[in-house]
């Protein structure tokens, strides 16, 4: 009976020249195929290679201006401390608390100045 089979396709058990250039396409199709999986896939590794590296420059970058935002915000945050309303009334009681002062030792000195007439008697020393 399997003889039968075989003859009805008209094939005796020999294999056909045309099986052999059709599975020599396929495995030439499969290779090539392969060849530009793996070609593709090399390619695809160098791209990511470089996206990586790009991407680890733009981190640093970041970095840097992650701590340049900080730095900025402490000094702003000084600056807006010294320059409140509050701060600023502080200051300027303490400003006039010392010209006050100021003011009355100018006067101080003055008359201390005023007391004193510059001639020195002489006393019973020698000299």
């Amino acid at each position: 009976m399997a003889k039968a089979v075989v003859e009805a396709n008209g094939m005796d058990g020999a294999i056909d020249i045309r099986l052999i250039v059709t599975l020599g396409g396929i495995l030439f199709s499969v290779v090539g195929a392969a060849a530009i999986a793996r070609h593709q896939i090399k390619s695809l590794i160098e791209k990511l290679h470089d996206v990586e590296n790009r991407l680890r420059s733009l981190d640093k970058v970041t970095d840097t201006q992650e701590v340049s935002v900080q730095n900025h915000s402490q000094r702003l945050e000084v600056i807006s401390g010294m320059l409140a309303p509050k701060e600023r009334e502080t200051r300027a009681r303490e400003t006039a608390t010392m010209l006050t002062s100021i003011k009355k030792l100018e006067k101080d000195v003055d008359s201390l100045r005023n007391m004193h007439n510059g001639s020195h008697p002489k006393t019973g020393g020698s000299g």
